[in-house]
């Protein structure tokens, strides 16, 4: 498990932002990228877990591809890694940068309306 401050996690989570394409960084719409310790019992709750799992990152909001003409006024989609469970993920720290920055590239996808399998086939090329 690696131990960090908020304040290094949220440096680190800054680091991740500028060194994925900026292109999608920019075109981002509408979304705060935030932390917490823990995903709350209704966040695991939600995204129907099995027993023994857990959640590196999530995104909560209306992806891009859903957005339609009445998209106006809206609260802004947010993106949150979890702390914990990535420090508990990782071994050393360049793996938790790692981990940061991969997680964060997934959870900007969905944003972006990706699924689960279409985010896989594009890592796996």
């Amino acid at each position: 498990m690696i131990e960090v401050t908020d304040d290094q996690f949220e440096h680190l989570i800054n680091e991740s932002m500028d060194e994925l394409p900026q292109e999608y960084i920019r075109n981002m719409k509408n979304v705060a990228v935030t932390f917490a310790d823990e995903p709350s019992p209704e966040q695991l709750q939600k995204q129907k877990l099995h027993h023994g799992q857990t959640l590196l990152g999530l995104y909560e909001g209306i992806p891009l591809t859903k957005r339609g003409a009445g998209y106006s006024l809206v609260l802004p989609d947010k993106i949150t890694l979890f702390k914990g469970p990535l420090s508990r993920y990782s071994f050393d720290h360049a793996g938790f940068k790692k981990q940061i920055k991969h997680t964060l590239w997934h959870e900007i996808a969905h944003h972006f309306g990706l699924d689960h399998d279409r985010i896989r086939e594009l890592e796996n090329k």
